[in-house]
């Protein structure tokens, strides 16, 4: 454990207990040895004059929805401490009434629901409370002799309370359990299987006290055999798996959860140790470090030890057995597909709608991972039993969290492939599909794709399209960070410069050939594979009005695009079978691209003996058209909106008589 705590940057606030209050939140919230992705609670309690100029005893508690190392002041709604006492002292209250109940004592109506846990910090006779998931103490918790090994640890210092569930019955408990002892003679509380409060008058204090217990615990793993850090020295490289049974692996769960999801595998050293452990079945069936993990990543993993397919169904099957023999009337039973697989001998995989869900999955899994194999030094992983780990997955307020999460844009989970993607219609195809919450791999001959794009759900690749061996290079790095390819953006073009036919240059001529024709027919050949495999899977071939209008002077650029067309309408026609839709977009006029230079702009206004601002709204509709309304409609086609459309070349021009 590290102590963050620094008097310089805690000195700005000394006289503000909610500033105090967040700047240990962050503190805590910052380590995820203690805190992981919106886990954990603190609170702080505050005697405040209200608008009456009476003073009320509040509780400034974590409100839902915030995460402690990002946390400011408007995180913490406060709440009345009569209320919450009051509260403790009912026999009997449901998880949503407490809700109700917590929402009509706050001071502001419009903050945050406070924690669950609101009623079990007020009964803490403290100023200052801390809650954390810490991992050293909890792992020492799932082990065959865990609550002995605390109660020996922490002697006389801590309460150790056995695991209840969260909300009002663990309240109600801890309520029974202390209304008579002495709070000056513990520094905190051991929630078996759950986690840790520390407790004082003083931010610091309180704060110290919790990175006191923790490390405590992390001395009494090493003590007792368990290396904080997996020994990974020896293993040796995980397997290449074959990209093509990774996409049918996320097609499968995707069909379980009955959306499209992604898919990352991960072969770090860590996954490695824990894919080739010798009981692998056993310790990946035990259950999840803490109960509070279930929501995300479900209470075991699937394990990919036969043909993945028949494994997948496999966890399905057993899944929809674990509903049944916990479930209680009104439940309806979760999606039955997996959170994350472990792939003996090959390395983990995470299943989620959304990057974030990725993410979160894999931090969880590490933290697991780690304490399962440390606790297996010290005697064996002991997780809770599968009921209590049940009524959690299934707790009615955890089930309203996800209610609310189900909101998802029209693309959510779809993983998109776009070329030419480092400017024009390509840059606003990629911005335009992450809106729609798809994930893409952007791929461009100019290097600066690699940092043009800094969200997470971009994976952007230097790729030469006339070059067959860089397209598998991206495809398979697609595959590994998300999982397959549902949409293909096929964008990738260059305008040679204008000329007559007799005086084409034949470099020229061969160049547009290659970029403008020959690269999207390698490019739709090398991901047919996988958009076979894929979610609904659709391409958009990005080609020009020059097809059914071409001009003089451009018959090196119109030849090309009416080759790509002609290409596109049997891709149409052979791909159907597969379920693969595939159409045509044809604009015209797009100057905010790459291919429209001052240049080439100013030659052809010419041409036409107008000026430029005049050739810029040469149509019917005497409107400009910006690369957005091409990466838009390129989006609606990749979508459900034309789920039944396939061969269709549409006009994004603004109106064109000569097509009309």
């Amino acid at each position: 454990m590290d102590n963050r705590w620094r008097d310089a940057d805690a000195a700005g606030f000394a006289d503000d207990p909610l500033q105090l209050r967040v700047y240990t939140s962050r503190l805590l919230g910052q380590d995820p040895d203690l805190v992981l992705h919106g886990g954990g609670n603190t609170s702080v309690k505050i005697e405040q004059r209200n608008f009456f100029g009476e003073t009320e005893s509040l509780l400034y508690v974590k409100g839902s929805g915030w995460d402690l190392a990002t946390i400011e002041a408007a995180g913490f709604p406060a709440v009345k401490m009569d209320v919450l006492l009051k509260m403790a002292q009912l026999k009997a209250l449901s998880d949503s009434d407490m809700v109700r109940l917590q929402r009509t004592a706050m001071l502001d109506p419009a903050a945050p629901n406070p924690s669950v846990e609101a009623i079990l910090h007020a009964l803490i006779p403290f100023t200052f409370v801390d809650h954390t998931h810490a991992d050293a103490v909890v792992t020492l918790s799932n082990t065959p002799q865990g609550e002995q090994v605390l109660r020996e640890l922490y002697g006389e210092r801590m309460l150790i309370f056995p695991y209840v569930m969260p909300g009002f019955v663990l309240a109600r408990d801890i309520y029974r359990r202390t209304r008579d002892i002495d709070w000056s003679r513990y520094d905190g509380i051991i929630l078996l299987h759950h986690g840790v409060f520390s407790f004082a008058d003083d931010a610091r204090q309180s704060y110290e006290r919790m990175i006191d217990i923790v490390a405590s615990a992390e001395a009494c793993i090493r003590e007792r055999g368990g290396m904080l850090e997996v020994d990974v020295s020896t293993e040796r490289p995980g397997t290449e798996p074959d990209p093509a049974v990774l996409a049918d692996i996320r097609r499968q769960v995707s069909r379980l959860k009955g959306r499209a999801s992604l898919c990352r595998l991960a072969q770090d050293p860590l996954s490695l140790s824990f894919s080739r452990h010798d009981e692998l079945d056993r310790i990946a069936a035990q259950g999840p470090l803490t109960p509070d993990h279930v929501i995300r990543t479900k209470r075991i993993p699937a394990i990919l030890d036969q043909e993945p397919g028949a494994a997948l169904e496999d966890f399905a099957a057993a899944y929809r057995r674990y509903f049944e023999k916990n479930s209680t009337a009104g439940l309806t039973c979760l999606d039955p597909a997996p959170c994350w697989a472990v792939w003996p001998g090959t390395g983990t995989l995470k299943f989620g709608t959304t990057v974030s869900d990725l993410v979160i999955i894999d931090d969880i899994n590490r933290h697991t991972m780690k304490s399962i194999l440390q606790a297996e030094q010290m005697g064996g992983w002991c997780a809770l039993p599968e009921k209590d780990i049940f009524e959690l997955e299934y707790w009615e307020l955890e089930q309203a969290k996800l209610k609310k999460g189900q909101q998802s844009a029209g693309l959510q989970g779809k993983i998109a492939l776009v070329t030419g993607a480092a400017s024009g219609i390509g840059k606003a195809c990629v911005e335009a599909l992450l809106a729609q919450g798809a994930v893409v791999a952007a791929l461009d001959v100019n290097a600066a794709i690699t940092t043009l794009f800094t969200q997470e759900a971009v994976l952007g690749r230097v790729c030469d399209v006339t070059d067959s061996a860089q397209i598998q290079s991206a495809l398979r790095d697609l595959v590994r960070r998300f999982g397959g390819l549902d949409i293909l953006v096929s964008n990738a073009g260059t305008f040679p410069p204008s000329a007559r036919i007799e005086e084409l240059d034949a470099e020229q001529w061969e160049r547009s050939m290659a970029i403008n024709l020959t690269s999207h027919q390698r490019l739709l050949s090398a991901c047919i594979p996988f958009l076979r495999l894929g979610i609904d899977p659709a391409v958009v071939f990005i080609a020009s009005k020059n097809v059914p209008a071409p001009g003089p002077g451009a018959s090196g650029y119109s030849v090309a695009k009416a080759g790509m067309t002609q290409l596109a309408r049997v891709a149409a026609l052979e791909l159907a079978g597969d379920g693969i839709r595939v159409n045509i977009l044809h604009p015209d006029a797009v100057f905010d691209t790459a291919i429209w230079t001052d240049e080439v702009l100013e030659k052809r206004a010419r041409h036409y003996g107008i000026s430029v601002q005049e050739y810029k709204s040469k149509n019917l509709l005497k409107t400009e058209i910006r690369s957005q309304d091409v990466a838009d409609l390129a989006c609606a086609l990749a979508g459900p909106l034309f789920a039944r459309t396939t061969g269709a070349q549409i006009p994004v021009d603004g109106g064109n008589d000569r097509v009309i």
